[in-house]
């Protein structure tokens, strides 16, 4: 073979440029990906809104009680809205901090007009009149907001539904006790009354039978010697007898004897 003619070896690839490029290539991966799954018009608002976020909880949520601070994040989420929902209507833009179910619900709470305020009112006097306006120049915040009030409500109202579910359950259970306590205790006061009964009949019979089955007292037995005395015909126990031939022989016996003797 000719060495002109030879084949020369094949050169060796780069591999710090096959790894660069394949370096490449995931970026490009990862940045279509993180796209598809971040919404458009959150991508440069993440700061605002984990500070809506924050002004709800612990803002709202923590300092308030439960049911009051839920009552107005439901109004704060109303207010938002009605205005984006008719955003051409000047009667939905405002609202006056004097009127008793606005005071109520977002001037006394902790952290609600507050977030009114984030979320695009500001306050101007009109007529002498306190008013809440809604600035238009706050639309995004307006959005923004709304949308971190429905994400608390929709965890929020899960997690009150579950307590109510709970403290329902608690009490059925705490009830269904006491029931059974007092059922326990008619039973056995039920229980000793008819043992009672039954103790008090067995007495009465017991005695009845007592009474039927007894005989009757005997007399005295008299284990005096009965003496006659003379000439009476009564003993010394006061029993009258009989004297028959028999006894007046033998008496007269004894009484001749007797004389006999003295003789």
């Amino acid at each position: 073979m000719d060495p002109d003619q030879a084949v020369a070896p094949a050169a060796r690839p780069d591999h710090d440029a096959v790894a660069a490029a394949i370096e490449r290539r995931m970026q490009v991966e990862r940045e279509k990906a993180a796209a598809a799954v971040q919404p458009s018009s959150f991508d440069g608002k993440h700061e605002r809104r984990q500070e809506f976020r924050r002004m709800i909880d612990p803002g709202i949520l923590r300092p308030n009680p439960r049911p009051l601070a839920l009552e107005s994040l439901q109004t704060l989420l109303k207010l938002a809205q009605n205005i984006i929902d008719h955003p051409g209507e000047a009667k939905y833009q405002r609202f006056k901090p004097t009127n008793a179910t606005i005071k109520r619900v977002l001037v006394d709470p902790r952290g609600t007009l507050e977030y009114a305020v984030a979320l695009g009112f500001h306050p101007e006097v009109e007529n002498f009149q306190p008013f809440y306006i809604f600035n238009k120049r706050y639309l995004d915040d307006l959005h923004i907001g709304a949308a971190m009030i429905k994400e608390a409500l929709e965890r929020e109202l899960v997690k009150e539904e579950r307590d109510q579910r709970r403290r329902a359950d608690e009490k059925a259970a705490h009830d269904a006790a006491v029931a059974k306590v007092k059922q326990a205790f008619y039973d056995d006061r039920k229980g000793r009354a008819v043992v009672d009964e039954r103790e008090r009949i067995a007495r009465a019979a017991a005695a009845a039978n007592r009474a039927a089955g007894s005989p009757a007292p005997a007399p005295i037995a008299d284990h005096r010697p009965k003496r006659r005395m003379p000439g009476s015909g009564h003993t010394l126990s006061g029993e009258v007898i009989d004297v028959d031939e028999d006894d007046e022989q033998d008496g007269g016996a004894v009484a001749h004897g007797d004389h006999d003797a003295e003789e």
